[in-house]
């Protein structure tokens, strides 16, 4: 039991039907076709949809109480004695439900936010934490106004851990999350360019994601790469501890290698491997093993979560494909930043002779667009042997590439499948592809031809 009616009484006063009867709530929905048990509907509205057309599903599909707009007149087919909790907005009435849940399970609560790794970093601190707490994390990408809400109401009541997922478009929507979620840790992995197109700059992106502290605990601890410029203004204060590759971060990470599948590096003078790639995932980890560190997590619990880490899809995930190919599925969204490091992971994978880029567009760029999808080039060097890119945008990288290298093969597509036979034609053993795009580029259609 999630909670009951009497416990929604306190927090909705104005209601109907037979709500006394400490009717226990399992689930809350916002999915009117979704099959449920004793679950609490909340009906939602959108531009081309209200959810309150939809009760009658609902119904159907087991809610056993609904939350409703009080200016909305209720439906025939009610039961008189089925509880309804009259609301002026259903959607703010879900996000306080929500925060008061939170304080009811009262678990320690780590919020995570960042333009790139938020959520490798989020599935790192629930993998290492889970070692020793019954710990629930953000699932898939559930990190805005309604899916951060969703994922609190949806932890068990014995939570120890709840880690997180802080994503934002503007202005004002991480503080908006901060103050539901009251987090006692907080982390802000990196400043890049996502969502530039509305915030301005990297800058407007620090200040946004900064908006992270309006709801953290007094007592709580911010964690923050201190290896971003755009972040210094955080250095001086008390509860922020700063984590990156410069010696002058409080937790500072060096002897770092990069083997076939893994990394080593040192955290001050602890040693970790990991099974994953690249610097950027070095520095998501070092998050979780100082979060783990503050609480008392032993070393050998941190390091065998880090020996079995399973990530969210599409985050830098191994393939082997047709002709015995190394086909890298980093597909799940891109901004330069991350792009750039991808790159230099591949450039670093020197057990391979062919390197191959699969690039595309990177989305809410904005006026900076065509700037921030040349600054890629930056990242590609001699050791790069094919270049291919797809969409509109990406055709800079090509096209700088062609310039830059003309030893290299660069070409641009319209057409995914008019790539796919020009890949297909140079796999082998010893050939590793890089696939990289924002999310709605839809890469993991070629990722399956070259399976």
């Amino acid at each position: 039991m999630l909670f009951s009616t009497d416990f929604l009484t306190k927090l909705f006063p104005n209601h109907k039907g037979v709500v006394e009867d400490d009717l226990p709530i399992l689930q809350v929905t916002t999915d009117s076709r979704e099959k449920t048990k004793k679950s609490l509907f909340v009906p939602l509205k959108g531009d081309s949809f209200d959810g309150h057309d939809f009760i009658k599903d609902a119904f159907t599909n087991g809610a056993v109480a609904i939350l409703w707009e009080k200016d909305r007149k209720l439906p025939s087919f009610l039961p008189t004695q089925f509880p309804v909790f009259f609301v002026e907005d259903t959607l703010q009435a879900l996000q306080q439900l929500a925060h008061r849940y939170r304080w009811l399970v009262n678990p320690i609560v780590i919020g995570v936010t960042g333009s790139n790794g938020k959520t490798t970093t989020k599935d790192i601190i629930g993998s290492v934490l889970e070692t020793k707490y019954k710990t629930y994390r953000t699932e898939g990408n559930y990190n805005n106004h309604i899916g951060l809400p969703l994922t609190i109401l949806s932890m068990a009541r014995d939570t120890e851990v709840l880690v997180v997922e802080m994503g934002m478009n503007h202005f004002g929507e991480i503080e908006l999350l901060s103050k539901i979620a009251n987090p006692n840790f907080a982390v802000i992995t990196n400043i890049g360019e996502s969502h530039i197109e509305f915030l301005g700059s990297r800058e407007g992106i620090a200040q946004a994601k900064t908006e992270i502290v309006a709801g953290l605990d007094q007592k709580g601890t911010l964690y923050i790469d201190g290896d971003e410029r755009l972040l210094e203004g955080l250095h001086s204060n008390d509860n922020v501890v700063t984590i990156g590759f410069k010696e002058n971060n409080d937790l500072f990470i060096n002897n770092y290698q990069m083997n076939a599948t893994s990394s080593s590096f040192h955290l001050d003078d602890d040693s970790f491997e990991l099974n994953m790639l690249g610097k950027h995932n070095v520095k998501n980890a070092a998050f979780a093993i100082a979060i783990a560190k503050k609480l008392d997590v032993s070393k050998e619990q941190i390091q065998s979560a880090l020996n079995k880490l399973t990530l969210t899809g599409m985050r830098f995930e191994l393939i082997k494909g047709k002709n015995n190919a190394t086909i890298i599925n980093d597909a799940y969204n891109a901004s330069p930043t991350s792009m750039k490091a991808s790159i230099e992971i591949i450039k670093q994978m020197t057990s391979y002779q062919k390197k191959v880029l699969v690039l595309g567009d990177m989305f809410e760029m904005g006026q900076q667009s065509q700037e921030l999808h040349r600054s890629v080039v930056d990242a590609i060097s001699s050791d790069i042997d094919v270049v291919y890119t797809i969409g509109s945008d990406s055709k800079v990288i090509s096209d700088e590439v062609a310039k830059l290298f003309p030893t290299a093969k660069s070409m641009h597509f319209d057409d995914k499948e008019k790539l796919i036979p020009q890949l297909v034609s140079i796999l082998n053993g010893q050939t590793v592809v890089l696939l990289k795009a924002s999310r709605g580029m839809k890469l993991e259609s070629i990722v399956e031809a070259l399976r």
